[in-house]
């Protein structure tokens, strides 16, 4: 079957906006509901967080989120239920983003057949050693049509950059600074000097930013130097306020993406 973030990269080609929330939050059944209505408002690609207790590449607003979704109840194996379930209603890529530790304590192999089985088509997990994935487990994930997707970091060597590269089979995903989620992207010198750098590298694959894409400037300000941005910390504030949740996330998404709107 073919995988849905593969289709998306021939299909559009800049101003790609993935969005990402944390499972079971703000409440358990939320999932359905956010994937929806992200997919109606024109997310092109939907990052859920596989919530834990050591959320160690994410800011304040993330890790508070991930607290409340565990006391919800939120696990891996509920929230591949819930996606089984909404599935067939929704065509958007979806990526799962966590952490090795639960994912092993899952069993990766059984992690990735019933995470391709639900309609996954990648998987975020950045503290996966890239060792590990070219030695012990690139074959399950490849079985099982799941795109990994690798971070860089301002810090990030050249050869490891183009090694990234070279493993990638869907998009790399830019980290903005060397700082956790939440901060924002402002286009100081020293950033927009890494933005150019990694622009200047000509890699095969495309790149999206995230870590601090807040608003209609900051993804603008993103989709110059990359194909594409990532929304995290500030969606997660848009869906604390329970009420209204639908009206909330289609008015946030509406205004990220205006420029787009007017460019069509």
């Amino acid at each position: 079957m073919e995988n849905r973030l593969t289709r998306l990269f021939q299909e559009k080609k800049e101003n790609l906006l993935n969005v990402y929330f944390t499972a079971g939050f703000p409440e358990l059944e939320s999932t359905g509901t956010i994937l929806k209505t992200l997919e109606k408002s024109g997310a092109d690609m939907i990052e859920i967080g596989m919530p834990y207790s050591d959320p160690m590449a994410d800011g304040p607003t993330i890790q508070a989120s991930n607290t409340v979704a565990l006391k919800n109840g939120m696990s891996i194996r509920k929230l591949l239920l819930q996606l089984e379930e909404v599935r067939n209603e929704v065509e958007v890529p979806i990526i799962l983003m966590g952490y090795l530790n639960p994912v092993m304590q899952y069993g990766i192999e059984r992690f990735c057949a019933e995470a391709s089985r639900v309609g996954v088509d990648g998987l975020i997990l950045p503290d996966l050693p890239l060792h590990d994935y070219e030695e012990l487990y690139r074959p399950f994930f490849e079985r099982h049509n799941l795109s990994v997707i690798f971070l860089i970091t301002p810090q990030t060597p050249e050869e490891r950059i183009r090694k990234i590269d070279n493993l990638t089979n869907s998009f790399i995903y830019m980290v903005s600074s060397a700082s956790t989620t939440g901060n924002k992207v402002g286009g100081d010198e020293k950033q927009i000097q890494y933005f150019e750098r990694i622009q200047s590298l000509k890699l095969q694959n495309p790149k999206l930013i995230g870590f601090g894409i807040s608003d209609r400037g900051s993804f603008e300000l993103a989709c110059k130097y990359a194909e594409g941005a990532i929304i995290g910390s500030a969606f997660i504030k848009v869906i604390q306020e329970k009420e209204n949740l639908e009206q909330n996330i289609e008015k946030y998404i509406r205004e990220v993406k205006a420029s787009e709107t007017v460019a069509q």
